[in-house]
């Protein structure tokens, strides 16, 4: 008798050990998203207020012209984090693993360093280096190309996406390099020796070699870009100064979201704004780890 109720004990363990966090999980991340789904169903009128209305919320999102300019805007930042501010990574990766001096270490962190301070301080320095005539940036543009002295940066509706994508490279360069530092150390130095005794050039060398060996990281790198930049929403508040700026030129889906859930106090139409968002985020994802091949090399 004795022996079974050990037993039973011995079994129950692992689930009493496993009860916080289930229980965690439950509150703080099931519940939630069951009541955010059913939540997009409904319209409010504050937290009380709900009333049902099926597929409204999702209708009018999708028709909306401004959550198109959100799409619009927040696509063309994920481009250019992808295929400016990933490539200059990169580089800056390499150069720093092919460096043999002791300022290595010194170089890294001044490069990482713009992401140790918060989304919204870098937002609020930016805005100042960008204004007209007296603003750093304007005036570095201005020796370097005689051009950009006058710029109205975050006033013009051509300017305002621009330069939102050069503070976020200023910011996100850095972080990127290290991930790539990581995998570019860790690639064999054999294959790399055995390529040049062949005859490859640095670019055989790099797309034969180096590239291949560094690709679980650079899909990974890719992959946590785009979900950074479908999600970015801080950056461009501070730095448009709560506004989203002229022509809705700096509108991006989650200031969209906020704006029609906080601002409109339209807390379902912001759930469904939720749920699309997720729903763009996890195609465009497990597209780009379909393409990288990393699934096919798993199997």
């Amino acid at each position: 008798m004795k022996h079974e109720k050990y037993r039973a004990y011995v079994k129950r363990t692992p689930y009493l050990f496993l009860a916080p966090y289930l229980c965690l999980t439950c509150i703080f991340f099931v519940y939630p998203l069951i009541s955010a789904f059913m939540l997009s169903f409904q319209q409010t009128n504050g937290p009380k207020s709900r009333a049902f209305v099926g597929l409204s919320n999702y209708s009018f999102v999708l028709t909306d012209p401004d959550f198109h300019k959100a799409v619009t805007n927040t696509a063309i930042y994920a481009v250019f984090s992808i295929f400016l501010q990933l490539p200059i990574s990169l580089g800056l990766a390499m150069l720093l693993n092919a460096a043999k001096d002791k300022t290595k270490g010194f170089f890294r962190l001044i490069i990482f360093s713009p992401n140790l301070v918060g989304q919204i301080f870098v937002g609020v320095i930016f805005s100042v280096l960008f204004v007209p005539r007296y603003g750093l940036f304007n005036r570095f543009m201005q020796s370097l190309i005689y051009w950009g002295l006058e710029n109205r940066w975050l006033e013009n509706p051509t300017l305002v996406l621009p330069a939102i994508i050069i503070t976020a490279l200023w910011m996100y360069v850095g972080f990127n390099m290290i991930y790539f530092l990581a995998g570019l150390q860790s690639v064999d130095k054999s294959l790399i020796e055995a390529a040049r005794i062949d005859g490859a050039n640095p670019w055989q060398v790099f797309w034969n070699v180096t590239l291949p060996a560094i690709k679980p990281v650079a899909t990974f790198v890719v992959v946590m870009s785009t979900i950074g930049s479908f999600q970015l929403f801080e950056l461009p508040f501070a730095l448009l100064k709560g506004e989203f700026g002229p022509s809705s030129s700096g509108l991006f889906i989650v200031s969209y979201l906020y704006s029609m859930a906080f601002r409109a106090g339209d807390l379902g139409t912001g759930a469904a704004v939720g749920w699309i968002l997720t729903l763009i985020i996890m195609i465009i994802s497990l597209a780009q780890i379909k393409l990288s091949g990393t699934l096919e090399e798993g199997k």
